[in-house]
């Protein structure tokens, strides 16, 4: 069970990676992401977020009505700019 699930709707990877840094910080270290994202990109732009962050990607949520992949909130993750999520702080 995640302790949180973020429906991104139709909304594009860079929206959803500013949307989702917000939602892991209030989340804070440990917690599991659900994303919802219909987004083509989001299977390949979340797990590289991830690492670039350092949190820990668990890859698509099995038996989700929509496509949803999981996240877990690392402790000392790495900040990224506030307007550019594919940038290091």
């Amino acid at each position: 069970m995640p302790d949180l699930v973020v429906d991104g709707g139709d909304k594009l990877c860079v929206q959803l990676l500013l949307e989702l840094r917000a939602h892991v910080r209030a989340a804070g270290p440990g917690a599991v992401i659900h994303l919802i994202a219909a987004d083509p990109a989001a299977p390949v732009d979340l797990p590289a977020w991830c690492h670039l962050t350092g949190h820990t990607y668990l890859g698509p949520v099995e038996g989700a009505e929509r496509a949803t992949y999981a996240l877990r909130v690392a402790e000392a993750a790495k900040e990224t700019r506030e307007s550019k999520p594919w940038h290091a702080a």
